[in-house]
């Protein structure tokens, strides 16, 4: 029989800590008390208790800030931490970067047919403007860039806050930047039409088209790697630097 896993006391305390952050309603950027009352309120060693808040400081969950002014800050967790525990996740088991992609033609069809149900006109004129955007970046880094922008600008217009999170998670595995895929001009160019099309199709109220012209722009990128890098096909998935883009 397999060893039944073990919790340690920090991470016991840890989870206590959220338990607690979660029944008071704590907002990120509030305090969750200083070390000493946190001592008092577990009744742990100092060791331990440091040790929890390090557990939870990994998870993004907080931040621990030195100094007079500093303290034990309750923060939200960046997608990039779920990235990060994802590809780790995945390069383990040797999942190839294929099937990372094809999770993403999956999910984002679904996000584009929501945010035509649900985005609102501020959504919509914030997708506007990153094609507007998009037309004038004059570099690879910025294009792509700008690209990640309006796919989230779609995610966040559905309205869905756990496929938002899957989105982020996978697409910033899969979109290929951190293997090395470039977009050619003329690439560049069909990917501002595809969101133009999106655009239409939300602003039009029309979910089923949204997502049809969603589906078949996120493909183009599996078309892509099949054609011009099919080195990466079977490669296993990289682990995501949890180090937020510039």
């Amino acid at each position: 029989m397999d060893a039944i896993p073990t919790v340690s006391k920090a991470e016991h305390v840890a989870q206590r800590l959220l338990d607690n952050i979660i029944k008071n309603n704590l907002v990120p950027g509030v305090s969750i008390g200083t070390e000493a009352e946190l001592l008092e309120q577990f009744d742990v060693s100092r060791p331990t208790l440091r040790e929890s808040l390090r557990v939870l400081e990994s998870q993004g969950i907080l931040e621990l800030r030195p100094g007079p002014k500093g303290g034990i800050i309750l923060r939200k967790p960046s997608i990039n931490i779920l990235a990060h525990a994802l590809s780790v996740y995945l390069m383990v088991d040797r999942v190839p970067y294929l099937d990372v992609i094809k999770a993403r033609e999956v999910i984002e069809p679904g996000l584009a047919a929501e945010a035509a149900m649900n985005g609102t006109e501020d959504d919509f004129a914030t997708m506007e403007q990153s094609i507007e955007r998009m037309k004038g970046a004059k570099d690879q880094e910025t294009f792509l860039a700008e690209n990640r922008f309006f796919h989230q600008a779609v995610a966040q217009a559905s309205g869905n806050k756990v496929l938002e999170a899957f989105w982020g998670s996978i697409s910033a595995l899969a979109d290929g930047v951190e293997y090395g895929v470039k977009l050619s001009e003329s690439n560049q160019q069909h990917v501002v039409t595809a969101h133009q099309s999106i655009l239409d199709a939300c602003r039009a109220r029309d979910p089923r088209l949204a997502a049809e012209r969603m589906e078949i722009h996120v493909s183009e990128l599996e078309t892509l790697v099949r054609k011009r890098y099919k080195e990466l096909i079977n490669r296993p998935t990289r682990v995501f630097n949890r180090t937020p883009r510039s």
